[in-house]
């Protein structure tokens, strides 16, 4: 059984940066990645690192927030540049698929998740 443990969340004034991890325990190799979800809105995926630590990220994040992994054990999310619009809570989820361009942002095809972290922005 994979569990997946978020820490690192926060508060933090806009332009600041925080740093988001996941630790991973279980066995085997997975797709990781960041989804994050405002109250009253769909699950949002941010960042996904998958095996050969190919990295995809959604629009609003590209050249802000960079995924890293060790072996897989742990999962981070490093998020500079931070505004208001990034202050949701921010899930980690592993997939047991290879996934690719086209399916890394579907919460559909993640099997595990963490019971996320906070992130708040004040502006």
């Amino acid at each position: 059984q994979v569990q997946l443990e978020e820490s690192g969340g926060g508060s933090v004034q806009a332009g600041g940066s925080l740093r988001v991890s996941c630790a991973v325990s279980g066995n085997g190799r997975y797709s990781m990645a960041w989804f994050r979800q405002a109250p009253g809105k769909e699950r949002e995926a941010v960042a996904s690192i998958d095996i050969y630590n190919i990295t995809y990220y959604t629009n609003s994040v590209k050249g802000r927030f960079t995924i890293s992994t060790d072996n897989a054990r742990h999962v981070d999310l490093q998020m500079n540049g931070l505004n208001a619009e990034d202050t949701t809570k921010y899930y980690c989820a592993a997939s047991r698929w290879l996934l690719n361009g086209d399916t890394w942002d579907q919460s559909g095809y993640y099997h595990y998740w963490g019971q996320g972290t906070q992130v708040t922005v004040s502006s």
